[in-house]
């Protein structure tokens, strides 16, 4: 039985959910390999434990940005979207937005991010997307982003696998540094070392065979092979250590009993932990909304509640408390959705969308844009909200200056990013 979201996506959605399931596996088997083109770079062999833990979340589908985040304050949003627009802030509906300033507003099923974004510790950045490339498929606009590079095949590992490629280590001795809570390895870290997949951390390791066994089969085998089978050896001893099951969020958070809220639990578990995890990837699936897009109450008003819920019970968890965590969150999504509605109640594929980052060292309570306008001569082909930000300027900006690693040009290759302040 297809669930609910898949009823409203296009089947090439459809059909990248199920390649990508069916892929993850091949690209965590390859997450060995480093990139043969990686340049050169300098980084020391001891430990850099300075730095902030990435949390990297992907809306996949194309989230909708213009509801995510909405102008309330540009007329044209109105007109162009007479069913699905989100009333205003001062308006008497019970479904109003909730203000960001005298521009944006949230929607009310994303009022759990008010109280970070209040504390300026949570970030918006609209209108932004990718400036190089105007695919509006998901395969290749997934690929381009999470590699860091668009329209270029040759690149086989992610972003940020190739930051922890060319960064020390946080901790020597951590078996893991990375990992992504999804049944293979995503795009974003395929190629990055001492990382694995982990879908179940609770049941992580019920079913490896035994470590003498595994150590039997692949004593004589290749040797990036062999060391890549003794770290998820150490791995898997790691994880049963700790109480993922019992584990106890602070500061009275609560997540959500659904995907995204149980993963970003099961990654505050491995931060409290002190396993020396540097990154996590979590996927939030579902955000292709071409027909009853639901932005008050439906498909899209759901994915907002599941969203928002996790990502306000994480930030009073990790980052709240007199033991808070070096911890930052970026939220990303492909594409947007073309900034009219179309005549199924829905919204197809198209440009510009927003991102979000948290965290305490990220320059919160305020919306960067450049707004381009929604008026049909200032959108992209008369129908798309314009990119004015490229994503790899903010996700350039929080490597160099979060993550303390300035090897820029091997993790965005053939690009200078332009900094836009999103880091204190």
């Amino acid at each position: 039985m297809n669930h609910p979201r898949d009823d409203v996506a296009c089947d090439e959605y459809r059909h990248v959910s199920r390649r990508r399931f069916l892929e993850l596996g091949s690209i965590g088997a390859a997450s060995v390999a480093l990139p043969s083109w990686l340049p050169s770079v300098q980084f020391a062999e001891s430990e850099d434990g300075v730095r902030d833990v990435l949390v990297s979340v992907f809306l996949r589908g194309g989230a909708d940005g213009l509801t995510l985040v909405a102008p309330y304050a540009d007329p044209t949003y109105y007109a162009l979207r007479p069913t699905l627009a989100i009333p205003r802030p001062d308006s008497s509906s019970p479904n109003r937005g909730l203000a960001l300033g005298t521009f944006f507003m949230l929607p009310r099923t994303m009022a759990p991010l008010m109280a970070p974004y209040l504390s300026g510790e949570l970030l918006a950045v609209h209108a932004c997307g990718q400036s190089a490339t105007k695919s509006r498929s998901h395969f290749e606009a997934e690929r381009y982003l999470e590699q860091g590079k668009p329209e270029d095949y040759t690149i086989q590992s992610g972003w940020l696998a190739r930051h922890l490629a060319t960064s020390a280590p946080m901790s020597a001795t951590a078996p893991m540094r990375a990992t992504s809570i999804t049944y293979g390895m995503p795009r974003t870290l395929a190629g990055a070392p001492k990382s694995l997949p982990v879908p179940r951390p609770a049941s992580f390791g019920v079913t490896t065979p035994s470590t003498a066994a595994l150590q039997r089969l692949y004593n004589g085998a290749w040797t990036p092979m062999r060391d890549s089978a003794i770290d998820g050896l150490a791995t898997v001893t790691l994880l049963n250590r700790l109480d993922f099951n019992g584990y106890r969020p602070a500061n009275g958070a609560t997540y959500r009993n659904d995907n995204l809220g149980q993963a970003l639990r099961a990654i505050a578990t491995m931060i409290k932990g002190d396993i020396g995890l540097e990154a996590a990837h979590v996927d939030a699936n579902g955000w292709d909304t071409h027909a009853n897009q639901g932005s008050i109450g439906g498909v899209l008003a759901d994915n907002m509640t599941e969203f928002a819920s996790a990502l306000g019970a994480f930030w009073q968890d990790i980052m709240q408390g007199p033991s808070n965590s070096r911890v930052t969150l970026i939220a990303t999504t492909e594409f947007g959705r073309n900034a009219r509605e179309n005549g199924s109640v829905g919204t197809d594929h198209g440009r510009a969308s927003v991102m979000f980052l948290m965290g305490k060292a990220i320059a919160g309570g305020q919306v960067i844009t450049q707004w381009p306008g929604l008026e049909r001569e200032q959108l992209e082909d008369g129908q798309d909200l314009k990119v004015t930000i490229d994503m790899r300027d903010v996700l350039a900006e929080v490597v160099q200056n979060r993550l303390n690693n300035r090897n820029l040009s091997a993790i965005f290759p053939d690009y200078t990013p332009r900094f836009r302040g999103v880091t204190k």
